[in-house]
């Protein structure tokens, strides 16, 4: 007996779990604007220097030259000949360039820096921080800063609200968070100074980091164990649609203030209705609030049409069904109980790796939507659109494969389309496009399945605390991808063998970790000790199969069956 025989008995996945998990997931359709708002509201318009209006332009009429013609006269062109150079100018006006038959004589114009700023093409953005802060040429890195600096606060987000998650409750963080984001991203939209507005942006990351976590964890403890696949991925498409929401709304407004305010000020709606929710019962138990958790459930039989079960469910039946839990609610557990004993040890450097090379994969294919050379906009909604079929085959995969083998799989298909887009010559543009559409893709099944898979494999003391632990890696990989793009100037595929090999070794660390399909949720940290300790390893599982079958007598005669001890002396041997 267990926590899950208590759900099923106040109703399964009834009323209660439909609403619960349906207002929690729609915060969702934000989230993606907030992990992926630097591409519009940082985007980069068409630029060049600005042309001082005082330069004299002798006798010519305006009439006779086209602006662009002109321009040349005052801005030398890049390296392509095809446009303005976009961090250069002439020092002198180049008027010999007007004329028809101009031919070089050999000498280069000196040319030098924007002294007096920049002009910025209107016509794909209207305003953005790059155009407002002037974040281009060698102040292009602030630009990048930003992103940076977010995925920082989602990051100490995740190790701060982490922790206090577990001490507090899910519930309580959940419903501060969303008050924190709404506030906060707002304030964003006002901000005066490019200093100012990295502030706003790190505390907004540290509130979505809280909405992600909790959120998670409260609809994994409400679910019961022969559900989780099916609603874990279903909520999971909230993201991607709201991916096609960033676009739509990027599209209208074109203005990053505007912008801002839209996908921040939604949030304090989320805040109003979140005093529904109802704390976790599994929690509460563990932090000896067991006559609260015993009320959590009355009232979820209640809005289930189980009230019968109210008079049914007593103390003294929650606690014969939670025994374990019970006695373990006078303990405190820290992120050293993570790698203290061996279970959790292998299961936390093992979901690490997974976190940190799928956030690293998919923020280095979805943060550079411009160097596709396509409308960012239309970009945007294709790499949003794709995600609905691998979140499909995603759910066939958790259901029949298991989580252990769909998140290796993901992660070793992902780094071979990354690897195959290295072969493609550049001018197959769209080719490119489809490939990195298709890792994109897949890497946004791994993350489905991550979050699931942690969820699952923590135990209920500890939960929340593994979750922001594995996650800083997610983080850590969302702000080195950025940085990785550089390394094209020395070697253009050197970035994507990066990725790729980053997946390749994920995947390899996945299949060191135990499955949960079918598994009812641990509660203590012994639960998950005993689960690995009755687990094998991918690899060694194969092994042993191997072994059991291959092995042959010296007379020629098949061994019928090998005794675990026997398995365990081979494999010493």
């Amino acid at each position: 007996m267990g926590f899950t025989d208590l759900l099923d008995q106040v109703g399964g996945f009834g009323r209660y779990q439909w609403l619960h998990v349906t207002l929690i997931s729609l915060p969702g359709l934000l989230m993606a604007s907030q992990n992926l708002l630097n591409n519009f509201i940082s985007g980069i318009p068409n630029h060049h220097c600005m042309v001082l209006a005082n330069h004299s332009l002798l006798n010519l009429s305006l009439q006779e030259v086209d602006a662009q013609q002109l321009l040349k006269v005052f801005i030398p062109s890049d390296a392509s000949g095809s446009r303005l150079e976009r961090c250069r100018r002439f020092v002198q006006p180049q008027w010999q360039l007007l004329a028809a038959n101009n031919s070089s004589n050999g000498s280069e114009p000196q040319t030098e820096e924007c002294l007096d700023g920049w002009v910025f093409d209107r016509s794909e953005f209207q305003t953005t921080t790059v155009s407002e802060w002037d974040l281009v040429c060698l102040r292009r890195p602030l630009k990048q800063m930003i992103q940076t600096i977010y995925m920082g606060g989602v990051l100490a987000g995740a190790i701060i609200y982490g922790s206090l998650s577990d001490r507090l409750g899910r519930r309580s963080i959940l419903i501060w968070s969303y008050l924190q984001l709404a506030v906060l991203g707002c304030c964003s939209a006002l901000s005066p100074t490019y200093s100012a507005y990295c502030i706003f942006r790190f505390l907004s990351g540290m509130a979505v980091s809280g909405i992600i976590l909790n959120g998670v964890s409260l609809k994994v403890e409400w679910i019961p164990t022969r559900t989780r696949t099916l609603v874990g991925t279903l909520s999971s498409f909230f993201f991607t649609f709201g991916q096609m929401i960033l676009a739509g709304l990027s599209w209208w407004l074109r203005d990053w203030r505007k912008l801002q305010v839209v996908v921040s000020a939604p949030h304090f709606l989320f805040f109003a209705y979140s005093w529904w929710y109802s704390e976790s019962a599994r929690w509460l138990v563990m932090n000896g609030q067991a006559e609260k958790g015993l009320k959590t459930l009355h009232r979820v039989a209640r809005i289930n049409g189980k009230k019968e079960m109210i008079d049914k469910l007593t103390l003294e039946v929650l606690q014969s069904h939670m025994t374990k839990e019970v006695e373990s609610s006078h303990l405190r557990f820290t992120a050293y109980d993570l790698l203290r004993t061996r279970g959790m040890r292998r299961i936390s450097i093992c979901l690490m790796a997974v976190w940190f090379s799928t956030s690293f994969a998919y923020y280095g294919l979805a943060m550079d939507l411009q160097k596709f050379g396509v409308s960012i906009y239309v970009v945007q909604l294709i790499f949003a659109a794709v995600d609905i079929p691998a979140k499909i085959l995603t759910l066939g995969m958790l259901s029949w494969l298991g989580r252990r083998v769909s998140q290796a799989l993901c992660l070793f298909l992902s780094a071979v389309i990354i690897f195959a887009n290295i072969c493609v010559p550049t001018d197959m543009q769209t080719v490119r496009t489809a490939l990195a559409c298709l890792g994109k893709g897949l890497t946004s099944a791994s993350f489905t399945v991550v979050y699931l898979y942690s969820g699952e494999l923590y135990p209920t003391v500890i939960r929340q605390t593994g979750l922001g632990f594995v996650s800083t890696m997610a983080r850590v990989g969302s702000m080195a991808a950025p940085a990785v793009l550089i390394l094209d100037e020395v070697l253009p595929a050197l970035p994507s063998m990066v990725y790729g090999g980053a997946a390749v070794l994920a995947g390899f660390f996945a299949c060191f970790l135990p499955e949960t399909l079918n598994v009812p949720l641990p509660d203590t940290i012994q639960d998950v000790e005993d689960r690995c300790s009755t687990q094998r390893p991918y690899f060694q599982q194969k092994e042993r199969v191997t072994l059991q079958v291959g092995l042959v007598s010296s007379e020629g005669v098949a061994l019928k069956e090998l005794k675990e001890s026997d398995a365990a002396g081979l494999n010493r041997l």
